[in-house]
């Protein structure tokens, strides 16, 4: 039996509009563009995807843990509706204060991945708006890509900085990104 074919992603700025002001309700939470058919895409070509999200507003006391459930409610029902699915979601609940080994750059929450599916994430796709995203998947062996919504928007036309890891693939958004994998995937196949 082969392994899984997994890919990781962020929520906001990736799937869902991102704010300054935090996502803290079902309400609040509107998907980008394209970004649930892409996934949606990916479920079709047979793969799976969990969502990794530093939520510190719980930390921080905007929302509740019973908010953030209905975030996610309504993410999985709009996922249905074109075809998809979230196979998971990881999140950590801390503020950057706290120090935690889950907040994004630590890969605490990654490393919940690789225990829950028995994998070794080396090569399994990790996408995100911000370089946290891509460093915490670098650090356990992901293939990283960032996503020019959300926060990577400010680096449309630009080369990546130096906080980004060596060889990070850009895409204008997960739709993109999507085309670029199943690309990928056929021309090996």
């Amino acid at each position: 039996m082969s392994p899984i074919k997994l890919v990781i992603l962020d929520r906001d700025g990736t799937i869902n509009e991102d704010s300054d002001d935090f996502i803290k309700s079902a309400d609040e939470w509107k998907p980008l563009p394209g970004a649930l058919e892409a996934i949606a895409r990916l479920n079709h070509a047979g793969w799976h995807t969990v969502v990794v999200s530093n939520q510190s507003g719980l930390g921080r006391g905007l929302f509740e843990v019973s908010d953030l459930n209905a975030i996610h409610t309504k993410m999985h029902q709009m996922l249905a509706a074109v075809g998809g699915r979230m196979d998971a979601v990881f999140y950590c609940p801390h503020a950057p204060a706290d120090a935690c080994h889950c907040r994004k750059p630590a890969t605490a929450l990654f490393e919940q991945i690789a225990d829950r599916y028995g994998l070794d994430l080396k090569n399994v796709p990790v996408v995100g708006d911000s370089a946290r995203d891509v460093i915490a998947g670098v650090a356990v062996g992901c293939e990283p890509h960032l996503v020019l919504t959300g926060k990577g928007a400010v680096y449309k036309g630009r080369a990546l900085p130096e906080a980004f890891p060596l060889h990070t693939q850009v895409h204008e958004d997960l739709s993109a990104f999507v085309d670029f994998l199943l690309s990928r995937e056929e021309a090996l196949a």
